[in-house]
């Protein structure tokens, strides 16, 4: 490795990428505080709101994918610059789109692609090319943390705009905000990209591909990252809506999304550093199991702020916790050659669930006037999902020569 082509320093790593996926993360824990003033000024159904931020899961997921090919291909820089000036444009739209079609395209649709470019699998692909492996997993807990802390700061922040300036202008704001991940994403820039980071054994994107969706190990994690989507997309849209409901305050609901984030920073961090020392499996096990007994307490005792803020705290902990031993799982199973591109299609996984979730969520809403269907169902994913990840190899895989 000649001098030109040393790997980006940690340390500038974490500090532009961890402040790219507070803002852009921080911007979309948000949305659910719009849920309630955009549909009663125009006059939707929950349905609607919950069907554009679901096709946003979707088309995040699906476009995913593809950013972390083209990351794997040309270098992140490009891709986050092109995702900040697509949130910009979405959050805008999405303040003055007066028909549900042109809300699904601009909340949908551009923040969708949008967040594929700006989030994680773009990020922890550098994290995978430039950190060593005995510090990869710590490095992505404290990239997911950042993500947990933007949500601690951007909740309260977006709820004080809408209070302050209305729901339209404080969505002008954020798409002001987006545009600052462009200056950050500069410190990404990785010097001589492609030929320093090239992996010994070559492979094609359709032989990666290939060799991921044959191996069990693989189709396990993703079936479990779609229960994580199907949860967390589920409580963070609607819950407060839930808990405006059930008569509780607007602030209960802000600051329990905002206790979420605050105790996801130390879940995940946790998890990015248990994930160095134990089998990476069972930290993922034990995260889906202990969400399904902390929805099944919140749903048995008496709602309370009190139990709101217990039950926030504890969800915290576990909320995005799953990111860092998933992705460490995939970089350590299959190298990091494709880790964004592979990194994408787990989380499309995810992302087909947190369609699930949101649509479910706002769907059967109108059709029953309640959530405990699918808070019911949350439960039961969480056991499922505990189920399927320990069976995971997290071995490297064993290789043949490649075939013709």
């Amino acid at each position: 490795m000649t001098s030109s082509h040393k790997p980006l320093s940690i340390v500038q790593i974490l500090a532009c990428g961890a402040t790219i996926v507070t803002l852009s993360m921080g911007i979309r824990h948000g949305f659910g505080l719009w849920l309630q003033p955009i549909t009663q000024a125009q006059g939707w159904t929950r349905e609607t709101f919950a069907f554009a931020i679901a096709i946003q899961n979707l088309v995040w997921g699906l476009s995913g994918i593809f950013a972390g090919m083209a990351a794997d291909r040309f270098g992140a820089f490009r891709v986050i610059v092109g995702g900040a000036v697509l949130y910009a444009l979405g959050l805008v739209g999405m303040a003055y789109a007066n028909t549900p079609l042109l809300f699904s395209l601009s909340s949908g649709v551009l923040i969708g692609m949008a967040q594929a470019g700006t989030t994680y699998a773009v990020i922890y692909g550098v994290i995978g090319r430039n950190v060593s492996l005995e510090k990869r997993s710590w490095a992505m807990g404290v990239a997911a943390a950042a993500g947990s802390f933007g949500q601690f700061l951007m909740v309260p922040t977006e709820g004080f705009l809408i209070g302050s300036l209305g729901w339209q202008e404080a969505l002008v704001v954020l798409g002001a905000a987006a545009l600052l991940m462009i200056p950050l994403a500069w410190g990404l820039r990785e010097p001589g990209f492609g030929g320093a980071t090239a992996p010994k054994r070559d492979q094609s994107i359709g032989q990666a591909l290939r060799e991921a969706f044959k191996y069990p190990s693989f189709q396990l994690l993703m079936a479990g990252y779609f229960v994580c989507g199907f949860q967390v997309v589920f409580i963070g849209v609607h819950m407060p809506s839930y808990l405006k409901d059930k008569g509780l305050s607007p602030q209960v609901a802000s600051y329990a999304l905002a206790l979420i984030g605050l105790f996801n920073v130390f879940g995940t961090y946790a998890a990015g550093v248990l994930g160095q020392k134990m089998a990476k499996k069972n930290i993922l096990a034990f995260i889906y199991l202990a969400r399904a007994v902390a929805i099944s307490v919140f749903l048995l005792v008496p709602l309370s702020p009190a139990s709101v803020y217990v039950f926030a705290s504890v969800m915290g902990l576990l909320w995005l916790s799953t990111i860092p031993p998933t992705n460490a799982t995939v970089a350590q199973i299959f190298g990091v050659a494709h880790l964004s591109m592979l990194g994408g299609f787990v989380f499309f996984s995810h992302q087909i669930g947190s369609f699930m979730g949101v649509w479910l969520g706002g769907y059967l809403y109108d059709k029953t006037g309640s959530y405990d269907i699918v808070w019911y169902i949350a439960i039961a994913l969480g056991v499922l999902a505990a189920l399927v990840n320990l069976p995971v190899r997290e071995a490297p895989i064993q290789r043949t020569a490649l075939a013709h």
